[in-house]
């Protein structure tokens, strides 16, 4: 195999670059005027996600205005098991909401695995035409969420603090939880290698609520979820680049990569750069870690801040991102500055 010459494949790769590759967490979204001009043209967010042209414009906004190393697909976590059969909606200004699946009846009623594409070939039709339309230097990230966060939503029936439903179906029913846990991790593979196969060149497990598991149950419902994913994908994908962002993971964040076959570990906004860069990148290439406060008061905080972030990861391979995704309020202009900043720190 050649080296790669992007950016972010030389640091997933192991590579320390000097200036760090950089893109942002929900980099196409509300705060950017152009997305909301897409959003309103699609009439609703799931039409926006299952429209291929438009999905496709919303992904490429971001890398228009700003130059960021990579693109990643627009699309949503919950994309995912609404193709196994659970209906899913929007409840404006209060987010996502799912037909719940509490039973072992309605695990075993869920779609088979294969029939998961149906619902999904607009998804990888967008992915087409993002690697024909994407900058030749700009790669190009698929994504899904991990078993654990889907699952909380696929429980609870939409998003939660504490993920109390999950919490409690995975301490009275573990049968029904870990069937339901399973037929994530599956459905997660095949949709996963769908989007390599249509152009994907890196894929992303967000484990947004990895946090709220602790001991044992970060174990098995945080890391081994993971490493089986990654290790189904590795195997059909020989050196496809993986990265795992187990949220507040804490000092889980310690040897998760060699834990799960991860080749970068994202990390959040909870613990300091400097201790994600003695502790978590030994272990190989670390994204992360700007707070995305910053995004929204700008000002000599988001240029020092910026300038720590950098200088912590300096010693070792390292993507520049925010701790989580960037909110709606945030600046444009800010975003600007974050960039200039890292490209000339």
């Amino acid at each position: 195999m050649t080296a790669p010459t992007k950016t972010i494949l030389r640091a997933l790769a192991g590579e320390t670059l000097p200036t760090p590759p950089i893109w942002m967490m929900r980099q196409a979204g509300r705060y950017l005027p152009e997305y909301r001009a897409t959003r309103a043209q699609a009439g609703d967010f799931l039409s926006l996600c299952y429209t291929p042209d438009l999905a496709a414009e919303v992904t490429l906004q971001p890398i228009r205005r700003y130059g960021f190393d990579a693109a990643i697909l627009f699309a949503d976590i919950l994309l995912l098991p609404q193709a196994l059969g659970p209906k899913l909606w929007f409840e404006t200004g209060e987010g996502p909401r799912m037909e719940t699946t509490t039973t072992m009846d309605q695990v075993r009623a869920l779609k088979p695995t294969d029939a998961i594409h149906d619902t999904l070939s607009p998804v990888y039709e967008t992915v087409r035409i993002l690697s024909r339309e994407l900058p030749r230097e700009t790669t190009l990230i698929g994504f899904a969420g991990a078993p654990w966060t889907v699952a909380t939503y696929m429980i609870g029936g939409r998003g939660s603090k504490d993920q109390a439903a999950a919490h409690a179906l995975k301490d009275t029913d573990r049968a029904t939880f870990e069937a339901l846990i399973d037929r994530i991790t599956e459905a997660t593979v095949e949709y996963l290698s769908a989007q390599v196969n249509a152009g994907a060149e890196v894929v992303k497990l967000f484990d947004s609520w990895a946090g709220s598991l602790k001991g044992k149950d970060f174990n098995d419902f945080a890391v081994k979820p993971a490493a089986r994913i990654i290790a189904a994908m590795k195997d059909r994908h020989p050196g496809l680049p993986i990265i795992a962002f187990p949220r507040e993971a804490g000092d889980g964040y310690i040897g998760f990569a060699a834990k799960t076959g991860a080749d970068c570990v994202a990390i959040d906004n909870s613990v300091t750069p400097e201790w994600a860069a003695e502790h978590v990148q030994p272990g190989g290439c670390v994204q992360g870690n700007l707070a995305p406060e910053h995004m929204v008061t700008g000002g000599e905080a988001l240029v020092a801040e910026t300038r720590r972030v950098v200088n912590a990861f300096r010693k070792g391979p390292h993507i520049f991102n925010l701790g989580h995704g960037i909110t709606p309020d945030a600046e444009p202009a800010h975003v600007q500055l974050m960039i200039d900043t890292v490209r000339g720190a």
